[in-house]
């Protein structure tokens, strides 16, 4: 059984409520529909229910009518949005009119019904920007106990399984962060061994990368790894994770055992922490077009309930991937 279908098989044995703030579009209704029929979650969707059936039928869609529709103008729970917003939102002033608006707006209702009770996760992000979708999530879920910061991982899946876990590893932050420091480095280093515990299902081995590899190259920026393994290490005592390490001398044995002889991590990586956003988006889109590599995610780390953003140009299938990490990350 691939990764993939392990993720459904796990998410199937116990759906969780996901919300789909996009609940008119056609990606998310065709992805919708797969859910349904493969028992995948148990869904909310974010939109007027006249134009999600009309687009069901114009689709030839057959399970909408399984899942539950909310409608901004017309909900009953309508009034109890607006008063949790206000609450929530109270110490920056918000007015009604403002929150009576804002409810209107499927990117703040998916939020808001996480913080009420009425959904597990969201996953939204088809046709807005990160910025649009992490907004809402930031103001009203907001970070995780004991986290401030974060970041995105992806799951890549290659085609090599001498690399990473049989071919599985977690790259980060590949999404969120342009420049971390090395506080947040070392939260994201263990937001991403979570990852790969609870969704690639793997046991990580985590690798902080730079340009240098134990101590061959002398600049701040190696500085900055340096401290952020030395942080993660105290933050999370059971771990396996070394560095600074190059790339090649964290996926590589025999580069790593002459480069880092000794350590438990060099060439076994399979979790890789890249020092800046640059590095890890430039990392993860290479290997997803040079090597051939499935790249799942980006999945959200460090929020109080999983939130997760799609790229614009994601597919069907990516929408249907998504809702069911989504539902593993449910604690």
């Amino acid at each position: 059984m691939s990764l993939l279908e392990n993720i459904k098989a796990s998410a199937k044995a116990n759906p969780r409520t996901i919300v789909l703030p996009e609940g008119e579009a056609e990606r998310t209704l065709k992805a919708a529909d797969q859910i349904v029929e493969e028992g995948l979650a148990k869904l909310i969707l974010v939109g007027n229910e006249n134009t999600i059936h009309f687009n069901a039928q114009q689709w030839g869609l057959k399970n909408i009518s399984n899942v539950e529709i909310y409608n901004p103008s017309t909900d009953p729970r309508r009034e109890e949005m607006i008063q949790l917003l206000l609450e929530i939102r109270k110490g920056k002033g918000l007015a009604r009119a403002e929150a009576e608006e804002l409810c209107n707006q499927p990117l703040y209702l998916g939020p808001l019904l996480i913080k009420a009770g009425y959904a597990d996760g969201e996953v939204s992000g088809a046709e807005h920007a990160t910025g649009d979708v992490l907004r809402p999530a930031f103001q009203i879920v907001k970070t995780a106990p004991n986290s401030s910061v974060v970041s995105g991982a992806f799951i890549m899946i290659l085609k090599d399984n001498t690399f990473g876990e049989d071919g599985v590893m977690v790259f980060a932050d590949c999404a969120v962060n342009p420049n971390p420091n090395a506080k947040q480095l070392a939260e994201i280093a263990v937001a991403s061994a979570a990852t790969a515990k609870s969704i690639a299902k793997i046991n990580p081995k985590v690798a902080m990368l730079s340009f240098s590899t134990k101590g061959s190259g002398a600049h701040e920026d190696v500085d900055k790894v340096v401290e952020a393994t030395r942080l993660a290490r105290e933050m999370a005592p059971d771990l396996l994770i070394d560095g600074e390490f190059q790339a090649d001398a964290a996926i590589i044995e025999a580069i790593g055992s002459k480069k880092a002889p000794g350590s438990p991590i060099a060439g076994k990586a399979n979790v890789l922490v890249f020092p800046t956003l640059d590095a890890g988006n430039i990392a993860y889109k290479l290997v997803q077009r040079l090597a051939g590599a499935e790249a799942v995610g980006p999945v959200l780390q460090g929020m109080a309930a999983p939130i997760n953003d799609l790229s614009r140009g994601c597919s069907v299938d990516d929408i249907v991937n998504l809702v069911a990490i989504t539902s593993n990350q449910v604690g």
